[in-house]
């Protein structure tokens, strides 16, 4: 049993991403760490849930701001990048060794991280495709982290859940995005305050 001091304790986590995580053309309340975070308190959850997203970001952007957009006394990060890596065609090796260097430090910190992935869009050839798609999963195993594979599961193919421009997720998009996200991030947050205590 935990101590009742470490069980009150409000958990703490920082959304670090692109547009997908800033909420991109989203009213305040509407992106995806303040709709996990409204989701989780509704189910009892003693939660914070920064958000750092910062719309265009690259996964090189990422790594530079990552020590002072992630303050000290976080508990867990919710790691998502990657997305305009692929649509610029970046390397994905590049890619890899700059989530990789987050891992790390995050790790260093003694922070927890749930990786959150993306895919490669179709029109960047298969080579191209398979060698993106590959970075997740292989970090998720080699660091042994939970990994939500693809962050706009349920979104991608549905006009309705996006805005006009068809890349990024409407309110409703994010409602089921966090849907589908919960069960893995709850598990997450279980193991967050097992190690605390």
């Amino acid at each position: 049993m935990p101590a009742s001091g470490a069980a009150a304790a409000t958990v703490k986590l920082v959304g670090f991403g692109d547009s997908l995580m800033a909420g991109y053309q989203l009213a305040p309340d509407e992106g995806l760490p303040q709709q996990l975070q409204a989701k989780l308190r509704d189910a009892g959850q003693d939660i914070e849930i920064a958000n750092a997203g910062v719309s265009g970001d690259t996964t090189a952007d990422g790594l530079a701001r990552l020590d002072w957009s992630v303050p000290d006394g976080t508990d867990g990060v919710i790691l998502e990048l990657g997305a305009n890596d692929a649509l610029r065609g970046l390397s994905p090796e590049q890619t890899e060794k700059n989530l990789e260097a987050m891992i790390t430090r995050l790790k260093e910190r003694r922070i927890a991280i749930y990786l959150v992935g993306m895919l490669a869009p179709p029109n960047m050839g298969a080579d191209y495709e398979k060698r993106f798609n590959e970075i997740y999963p292989r970090l998720a195993k080699s660091h042994d982290l939970p990994l939500y594979p693809f962050v706009l599961d349920g979104v991608v193919t549905h006009a309705a859940l996006q805005l006009s421009d068809g890349m990024h997720p409407n309110a409703k998009g994010v409602a089921v995005m966090v849907e589908r996200m919960l069960p893995s991030l709850d598990k997450f947050l279980g193991t967050i305050s097992k190690e605390s205590n």
